[in-house]
């Protein structure tokens, strides 16, 4: 998985440039948006991301790319938010609302650097899962109707007496449409199955 981008909204300019340089030069990808109605019409499709976020902007401000983003992306995409020490009540609040961390202006770029490695490190996290996600999605969807009755009642415990009942077919049936399901689902064991499950919850 790519090391996942920064967004940086910031309506100063020269803020916005150093915060982008700052973060280029530690190897990170940045980019910056001019303003948070800028960012969030233009919101990139990235699955995974971080973003550094002002509070006080003119038109969409960050509470509103706060809001936005938490309802759009959820945990996928960390946020940073800049404030003023004026501010500080209302970025706890915030973080209350789904924001990774708030640093109070003037700052120091080390805190910055380290705080969006964290939020990367979070991501890469959420990708791994995303994607471990989407692999027992692909298995899932080579399982007929059939198997998938049968994975869905291993899942929940019944033995193949059990599913039998259930199903209304004989426990030899079961133990075929089983062993196709370990198969497709490429696990080793029941336990390994389980957890596919509970990977889907």
């Amino acid at each position: 998985m790519n090391t996942p981008s920064i967004f940086v909204v910031e309506d100063d300019f020269a803020v916005r440039d150093s915060l982008i340089l700052l973060l280029r030069s530690e190897g990170l990808r940045a980019r910056g948006f001019a303003n948070g109605e800028e960012f969030l019409k233009n919101l990139p499709n990235d699955p995974v991301a971080c973003v550094v976020t002002d509070l006080r902007m003119p038109g969409a401000d960050g509470f509103e790319v706060v809001r936005s983003l938490v309802e759009r992306r959820g945990d996928a995409w960390p946020i940073v938010v800049i404030t003023g020490h004026a501010d500080v009540s209302s970025a706890v609040e915030l973080m209350k609302a789904g924001v990774t961390d708030f640093i109070e202006k003037p700052f120091e770029p080390h805190r910055l650097v380290e705080t969006l490695k964290g939020c990367i490190r979070r991501t890469e996290q959420v990708g791994a899962d995303m994607e471990r996600r989407a692999d027992i999605d692909r298995r899932l969807n080579q399982l007929t109707a059939r198997e998938r009755q049968v994975f869905d009642a291993l899942a929940d415990g019944l033995s193949n007496k059990e599913i039998a009942a259930r199903l209304d077919i004989s426990p030899r049936t079961v133990e075929i449409f089983r062993a196709k399901v370990m198969s497709k689902m490429e696990a080793s064991n029941l336990s390994a199955l389980v957890r596919m499950s509970l990977g889907l919850a």
